[in-house]
């Protein structure tokens, strides 16, 4: 009995010096995921591709007991590739628009807890923050569910060489915040963003309140702090409040309580890596013809090749005046013959035509 039990263990040794040699090679293989990931923007947590892995490769065990064992395996294996992953892209540079606070800001933090973030003076500079280098990625704002799109990030997208590799969806809370010791019935004057002022409209009637403009909210908090006047208030975050020593005097102040701001991840790199997951959406920018028909061609060419159209908007574009271009997001995987097809379709059909970026939507980030 006790030589059968040492040759056990010398088998158990055996393959755990296999797995041990495995374990090297597939951590290796995390090392240029990694590197993928921090040259597209891409988070570091997959949560479809791990639940898919784990329902696909539980299929490998034969033996329906083990079956469960290997999936909890596989969990811990791919907790500890992403605690690697974090570890090797503590170095990535993640750039955003207004400093600490900002909704931007706390973007930035949720979707990339370990990473450095780089604070700019505006949707410009943290652009070309990323095309000149400084940054990996850069967190900007697209659109916002009460305020519409964000026109300047748009032409910044039209003009520029960046691709969008996500987008993330943030719900937006706006709250009154004040001094220690303030009360609501104290407050004279509310200064934040002149966004998050028309969305806060009510709360800002129903106190009369006088309304001065920031640059962000964010700013709007920290001049709150510096003036030391319990009359004067933010509307900001929570976290706004936290960072700058205030106290949240009201919570969810704003009218629409479903008040939304979508973020894109902009890499200098286009992913191509998504081709094969599901719910994929591309954007894309394109110029027509001043002439009857010309926009309607070249929608006929994206329903024609069997892509939904989810959004279009058009904006003016600069030093053209009267001339527009196109931005437009469809539903589908553009990295298929048909849609390459469609794409040389319309580069005959209109005067310019890019490719801004496929991606997976992803909902709410809390």
């Amino acid at each position: 009995m006790d030589n059968e039990l040492k040759q056990s263990r010398e088998k158990i040794n055996q393959v755990d010096r296999q797995m041990a040699e495995l374990f090297e090679q597939r951590m290796n293989l995390t090392e240029k995921i990694a590197a993928y990931k921090q040259k597209h923007g891409l988070q570091i947590y997959d949560q479809e591709r791990e639940e898919e892995m784990i329902r696909d490769n539980s299929n490998w065990i034969q033996d329906e007991i083990l079956k469960g064992y290997y999936a909890d395996f596989l969990r811990q294996t791919m907790r500890i590739s992403r605690s690697y992953q974090n570890r090797l892209l503590n170095g990535m540079k993640i750039g955003y628009s207004g400093i600490e606070g900002a909704y931007a800001h706390i973007a930035a933090r949720k979707l990339f807890p370990t990473a450095h973030k780089e604070s700019y003076n505006g949707f410009k500079a943290t652009y070309d923050a990323v095309v000149e280098g400084e940054c990996d990625i850069a967190i900007l704002p697209l659109e916002n569910s009460s305020a519409g799109e964000v026109g300047q990030v748009t032409d910044l997208l039209f003009s520029g060489p960046l691709f969008i590799n996500a987008t993330y969806e943030l719900i937006i809370t706006h709250d009154l915040i004040g001094l220690p010791g303030s009360k609501v019935e104290d407050i004279k004057t509310v200064i934040s963003h002149p966004q998050a002022l028309d969305q806060c409209t009510k709360f800002i009637k129903d106190h009369n309140l006088k309304q001065i403009a920031a640059d962000n909210t964010a700013m709007a908090a920290q001049y709150v702090a510096k003036q030391n006047d319990p009359t004067i208030s933010a509307i900001a975050s929570k976290d706004s409040a936290e960072l700058y020593g205030l106290e949240t005097l009201a919570s969810g102040i704003n009218t629409e309580k479903t008040n939304t701001t979508r973020f894109a991840i902009l890499s200098a790199s286009e992913n191509r890596s998504i081709s094969n997951k599901h719910d994929v959406h591309f954007a894309l920018m394109f110029t027509v013809a001043h002439e009857a028909g010309s926009l309607a061609r070249a929608l006929n060419i994206i329903g024609a090749h069997g892509y939904n159209l989810r959004t279009l908007r058009s904006r003016p574009m600069p030093e053209l005046m009267w001339q527009y271009y196109f931005y437009a997001e469809a539903d589908g995987n553009i990295y298929t013959p048909d849609g390459q097809d469609m794409l040389e379709a319309l580069q005959v059909c209109c005067n310019q035509v890019r490719m801004i970026g496929s991606f997976v939507e992803q909902k709410a980030v809390e």
